[in-house]
């Protein structure tokens, strides 16, 4: 099994998630916990936090759970639900494997501030493109 700077070092090329904040904060069987610092550049003109950033949060935790051993995954469908407006200053996203098929795969990520308050909830259906 990786270590956890091995993964975190791989998911660097995530580009787009690293740069809006996103970390890896641990990893396991079918699983992932990532993390994200919130600051002005996640709120929209209201001041709330864009549905972007948890989702963008959501989909690289999907991303570490079903790749961090062996790439070869990808979303094929996803949904969001919004329970709750963020109040906090973070927000923590935790991936698990609710079906792991031939092919395809389901996942539930769901998403709370560090309160531990839900705050969102994303569905993923994956593609296992490798199997």
């Amino acid at each position: 099994m990786k270590t956890l700077e091995e993964v975190r070092e791989f998911f660097k090329g995530d580009r787009y998630a690293t740069m809006s904040n996103a970390v890896i904060d641990d990893f396991g069987d079918k699983y992932a916990k990532c993390s994200m610092e919130l600051d002005d550049r996640h709120r929209n003109a209201v001041g709330g936090i864009m549905g972007g950033v948890y989702f963008t949060l959501a989909d690289f935790a999907m991303a570490v759970a079903t790749n961090h051993e062996q790439s070869g995954t990808v979303s094929l469908d996803a949904h969001i639900s919004f329970v709750s407006a963020c109040k906090g200053d973070k927000l923590i996203a935790e991936a698990r494997c609710q079906r792991d098929g031939r092919k395809t795969c389901f996942y539930e990520v769901q998403i709370c501030d560090e309160t531990g308050k839900l705050i969102a909830v994303v569905n993923f259906t994956g593609y296992k493109v490798t199997a």
